[in-house]
C-alpha cells in the first residue's frame, strides 16, 4: 500500500459528487495515517478562500469544511498556481495552511516513492 496519497481535486460546486468524494478520501486517508497532499485546481480553487467551503452543500455528504480541517490539520493543502492567479487569489486570501504551489511541484509529489495520486 502506498504510504503517501497525493489528490488533485478539479471540481468544485460544478461537480459536487466528485468533489465530495475528493475530499473525503483525504479526510478517510488522514484519519488513517496516510500522508496526504491535497490540491484544489479548476473549480475547486475557491476553496482556499475563508467561508466558501461552508457554502458548499451536497446531501448526505460530510460538511467540506469539516473535510477540510482535518486534511489541513494532518496532512497538506495546496492551491494550484496558475488557478489562483485567474481567479486573482493571492497568498493572502487563502486560509492559514494553504500553499500556493505549481505544476512541478505536483509532478514531484506525484512521483515520489510509494505514492499513490488521484485525480477527482
Amino acid at each position: 500500500m502506498a504510504k503517501k496519497l497525493v489528490i488533485k481535486v478539479t471540481a468544485g460546486a460544478d461537480a459536487p459528487e466528485r468533489c465530495s468524494q475528493a475530499f473525503t478520501v483525504a479526510a478517510v486517508a488522514v484519519a488513517s495515517g496516510v500522508d496526504v497532499s491535497l490540491w484544489l485546481t479548476g473549480e475547486s480553487a475557491w476553496f482556499a478562500l475563508p467561508g466558501r467551503a461552508a457554502e458548499f452543500e451536497l446531501p448526505h455528504a460530510a460538511p467540506l469544511p469539516d473535510l477540510l480541517d482535518s486534511v489541513l490539520t494532518a496532512g497538506r493543502v495546496t492551491l494550484c498556481t496558475q488557478c489562483a492567479a485567474r481567479r486573482e487569489i493571492t497568498e493572502q486570501d487563502v486560509l492559514k495552511g494553504i500553499r500556493i504551489a505549481g505544476a512541478q511541484v505536483f509532478v514531484q509529489e506525484a512521483m515520489a516513492e510509494e505514492t499513490q495520486a488521484l485525480v477527482y
